[in-house]
């Protein structure tokens, strides 16, 4: 099992278990905001969709920011052909999450400041600008920590809080769900119960009543029934 499939079996373990500095905030124009609301596809109450729309109208993270949890998504999650993390939109989530769940903030902020700071005293340089196997080096000292380890405990769970939201953000998008097969309840092609079982029981089918009702050929038809009861397609 390499590691993007040992992240998706995480995911599919707990999902959304992990998702258990109030900065400026910048108001986005109403018709962008109404762009993104048509973005989601879930179903939402009037107080659902007013609450989303004002968050909407709001975002938290700077675009320097913004382009640095871009950098970190992908360490956590390398693209692939099966897709990316800006595929998903799994910032623009993480953006969502940290205005709808205020305790996000400051771990969130707090953790990306430390980047740049660790990276500048090692590297001399801010984190999206290291090279890739510098930013690897960095994520190594608080991604994979002893649990008895004293060292980096803040940073340690900003890394878990941003593993957490990115896979979730992507394992929840449509990109995500593809990728991992899930197919939820759709039907299947049933050609009524095995005729051994049938002939334990003594039973049978009507000939006419099943060449109407269990061929799949025809399972989306719908069923037509006279006024004293008999089915007529």
């Amino acid at each position: 099992m390499d590691r993007r499939d040992s992240l998706k079996s995480m995911l599919l373990g707990s999902l959304g278990a992990g998702l258990a500095l109030q900065g400026c905030v910048e108001h986005t124009p109403p018709e962008v905001v109404e762009e993104k609301i048509w973005a989601y596809t879930y179903g939402r109450t009037p107080k659902e969709r007013a609450h989303d729309e004002e968050l909407l109208q709001e975002q938290f993270f700077e675009d320097t920011e913004l382009q640095q949890l871009t950098t970190l998504a992908n360490l956590i999650l390398p693209p692939t052909e099966a897709g990316t993390i800006e595929e998903a939109n799994v910032v623009p989530f993480i953006e969502f999450m940290a205005k709808d769940v205020p305790e996000f903030q400051t771990k969130i902020r707090g953790g990306l400041g430390w980047l740049n700071i660790y990276c500048n005293a090692k590297y001399n340089t801010q984190f999206v600008n290291a090279t890739e196997e510098q930013q690897k080096q960095v994520l190594d000292t608080i991604a994979y920590p002893d649990p008895e380890a004293t060292e980096h405990p803040f940073e340690v769970q900003f890394f878990s809080l941003m593993r957490n939201l990115v896979l979730t953000g992507y394992f929840t998008s449509e990109v995500g769900i593809k990728e991992l097969g899930y197919v939820g309840n759709t039907p299947n092609e049933w050609d009524g119960v095995p005729q051994e079982v049938l002939d334990d029981h003594g039973m049978s089918y009507d000939p006419e009543w099943i060449a109407k009702c269990v061929d799949v050929k025809t399972r989306g038809t719908i069923a037509e029934w006279d006024d004293e009861g008999n089915l007529i397609t």
